[in-house]
């Protein structure tokens, strides 16, 4: 699954052709990706666990609370919605903004039309495969499943690879059918009597009972398993691919705008101002209860409210990165940033590694010396350096793992 993945000393994504004829990099791009890596890394400092253990301390509760995923809905930011809830469609957002780029410099170096059409589609198989290779680690077989964000994004890759050839106005035709068209599909589908989290209409949205239950009830028990499947646990679903995309395609949006002659002003108020559309809209629909505002099955309103966060947060890094020119205090996010799959990869096949080799050679007591109740997050702080590291002997040496 890995065979189409290589190590390269030059960066495929981000880069640009501007008028000027040059290639270049979005720092900003970069420094809000690698804010997204290092989000989902720590969750090795365990800060739940730290919450526990002082319940009476607010600012614990509170950090533990946005390193955790809301439980079904997620309405607003201090009323469900939390910090954790934003990196898929961070990630997801941000693949859709660099393909701009990537097209730019693909052109520039004359690649033909079809070798470009070819790498597209392939990487969008590698990236599928490599979410069933990580969601398998452990198993007993291969575990066929397509929640895992890699898988995601590779099921909706090549259709927004061709909505990038494609005018803006095709690009929001396709937002806006993907957006009404999965909402027909929930709404259409019968809603369960009692629901689980949601009542009335709403219910039809509700978890392991909607319409993307049930195709995956058919299409996953179609793959070889241990036990049938009957749901997930967390009530993700496959078909999550399609409004997914529609993340990406606002991402896309905003990557056209990076790389347009507009002026780095009018890119800045094009940003903000989708942006806050975007979470205004989101909300009203879930405000209104045509459709809640749910991150696990990422419901037409989440793709919104997600998206508007996404647009303001990389409207914010490009101001301060692109704009005020203030670049030294993102380098440890660029790090990360720039090499974002061998990220993913690290944090989610060497973090029990070095979380047991740590204390075997540096001793246990160096992780108690604030007291036992801190343990967890001085441990996940010291396996969270490492992984860091790793990433910036990579950058010194121009590593990137690209696909």
């Amino acid at each position: 699954m890995l065979n189409g993945a290589k190590m390269e000393h030059r960066p495929d994504s981000d880069s640009a052709a501007p008028p000027d004829g040059t290639l270049q990099r979005l720092g900003s791009i970069d420094a809000y990706r690698g804010l997204v890596m290092l989000l989902m890394m720590a969750e090795v400092l365990h800060l739940s666990r730290i919450a526990n253990a002082f319940p009476d301390n607010e600012t614990w509760g509170f950090l533990a609370h946005h390193q955790t995923h809301a439980e079904w809905r997620t309405a607003w930011a201090w009323a469900g919605c939390t910090l954790h809830d934003l990196i898929q469609p961070s990630f997801s957002f941000l693949v859709g903004a660099a393909l701009p780029f990537s097209l730019a410099r693909r052109t520039a170096e004359g690649q033909p039309q079809w070798k470009r059409t070819a790498h597209a589609f392939w990487r969008a198989l590698i990236l599928v495969l490599l979410g069933v290779f990580l969601r398998s680690t452990g198993k007993p077989q291969t575990y066929w499943t397509f929640e895992d964000t890699l898988s995601q994004i590779g099921l909706g890759y090549g259709f927004l690879y061709l909505l990038a050839l494609r005018s803006t106005l095709v690009q929001g035709i396709a937002l806006a059918v993907i957006l009404i068209g999965y909402w027909v599909a929930f709404a259409w589908y019968p809603a369960p009597e009692a629901g689980r989290y949601f009542g009335g209409f709403e219910a039809h949205w509700d978890h392991n009972t909607n319409a993307a239950w049930a195709f995956d009830t058919w299409f996953l028990n179609l793959f070889p398993r241990e036990r049938p499947f009957t749901g997930n646990g967390g009530g993700y679903a496959t078909l999550s691919f399609i409004p997914t995309l529609g993340t990406m395609i606002l991402g896309l949006f905003a990557g056209r705008w990076l790389r347009s002659e507009l002026t780095t002003g009018q890119k800045m108020t094009r940003l903000v101002i989708a942006g806050a559309i975007c979470l205004a809209a989101g909300w009203g629909l879930d405000a209104a209860g045509v459709s809640p505002n749910v991150k696990k099955i990422w419901t037409p309103s989440w793709v919104l409210f997600s998206g508007g966060w996404a647009l303001l947060f990389l409207a914010f890094f490009y101001l301060v990165m692109e704009i005020w020119r203030l670049r030294g205090w993102a380098f440890v996010l660029v790090v990360v940033g720039m090499n974002s799959i061998a990220a993913y990869l690290i944090a989610h096949l060497f973090d029990d590694f070095i979380a047991k080799a740590l204390p075997r050679h540096l001793g246990a007591n160096l992780f108690n010396a604030a007291g036992k109740e801190y343990e967890p997050l001085l441990h996940g702080a010291a396996v969270l350096l490492v992984e860091w590291l790793l990433l910036w002997w990579m950058h010194r040496r121009r590593i990137f793992l690209r696909i």
